[in-house]
């Protein structure tokens, strides 16, 4: 084998927003095919790594490694962090890098600003699943929506159901802080004048006191909060079997996930780390409430039932950053503005300079 050293690039957020803004529905087909070839075999997606810290607990870092084939044909790791309490000082609570690594070689080819990319992936897998999880019923899509928990993964699932066509009549939104669920109300406001039809003008935009009052309200349910344990815990709040999304994994107490039809991104992912299902596993000692995964229903498997709450708990998995972040990485090599830094690697001989001087000789 001839191989070379790949150059190595350093992608910032800035350019993967260029490349990602206004292309919901091509991310989304993205994901829709990443989600195919693993659902074939045809990724390698060891479980995620936590780093967690005695005097914060609150925070952690994950690490997510992963490796897919495909079109895509890229190893790589996401490094994300979640840090709460940054959000009382008016910046994110996660920040991330991923780092690209070359098929053939092993060589790294680039590290990219990836919380974008991990929102917009998180965001187009949440709206894919909810238009798989709403094909075929008898009264077509949802179209009243409540978001509970109002922060960046919320802004983003809201902008890609938007860009994806979704439009609805009602939109709900709590938060346990009430500033940041009427900040969000203003987003979608400002949305619905802009070129967004999430937020459609005409549409009812109301922030709720109660979780229970936004529940109930809503047929479709977007969880994303921080929450690191279940605080919802009523089945009856569900009784007129909305589609959740539960895209934060902690919010549901097992009896809600053991009532209703349950479909996830990968069972042996998201059965782990004490997340809703996890929970409700240790509560009765199987699996058997688990209907299936997104793959299955996209092939056909599995069918959610209309009698029932369905549930989509995405664990998130590492091999559809990987996916969003190779695409970023190709267009912008295709444009030639990859930002290459040269000389990142010093040793490229085996046996050092000298020896590379001989052999040239």
């Amino acid at each position: 084998m001839n191989a070379s050293i790949p150059p190595f690039a350093v992608v910032t957020g800035s350019q993967v927003h260029d490349v990602l803004a206004g292309r919901e529905q091509q991310v989304i087909e993205l994901i829709e095919e990443a989600y195919r070839v693993h659902g074939e075999g045809d990724t390698v997606n060891p479980p995620s790594y936590f780093l967690r810290f005695p005097d914060r607990p609150t925070s952690r870092i994950i690490a997510l490694p992963a490796s897919i084939g495909g079109n895509t044909r890229v190893d790589g790791i996401k490094w994300i962090s979640s840090f709460p309490e940054n959000i009382h000082s008016g910046i994110p609570r996660a920040s991330a890098v991923a780092v690209l690594n070359d098929r053939d070689t092993g060589y790294p080819i680039a590290c990219m600003e990836s919380s974008i990319i991990s929102a917009a992936r998180t965001a187009a897998s949440a709206a894919l699943a909810a238009d798989w999880l709403t094909r075929g019923r008898a009264d077509g899509r949802p179209r009243r929506i409540g978001f509970f928990g109002t922060g960046f993964i919320a802004r983003y699932v809201h902008t890609y159901l938007a860009g994806s066509g979704w439009s609805f009549d009602e939109l709900g939104v709590h938060d346990l802080d009430v500033e940041h669920a009427h900040s969000f109300r203003a987003y979608l406001e400002r949305a619905a004048t802009g070129t967004s039809t999430g937020g459609a003008d005409g549409a009812r935009i109301t922030v709720h006191e109660s979780a229970e009052e936004l529940i109930r309200s809503s047929d479709l349910l977007v969880f994303a909060t921080v929450a690191g344990a279940p605080h919802v815990t009523d089945p009856a709040w569900f009784a007129h079997n909305p589609l959740v999304l539960h895209v934060s994994l902690r919010d549901l107490a097992p009896e809600i996930v053991l009532s209703s039809t349950n479909v996830v991104d990968d069972i042996e992912h998201c059965l782990k780390a004490d997340t809703s299902p996890h929970l409700a596993e240790q509560l009765v000692g199987h699996r058997d409430f688990i209907d299936g995964t997104l793959y299955d229903v996209m092939t056909g498997k599995v069918t959610p039932p209309a009698d029932r709450p369905v549930v989509f708990s995405p664990f998130g998995l590492g091999v559809l950053d990987l996916a969003v972040g190779k695409h970023v990485y190709d267009t912008l090599r295709a444009r030639d503005e990859l930002s290459v830094v040269g000389g990142f690697f010093h040793e490229t001989t085996r046996y050092g300079a000298e020896a590379a001087r001989s052999d040239d000789e």
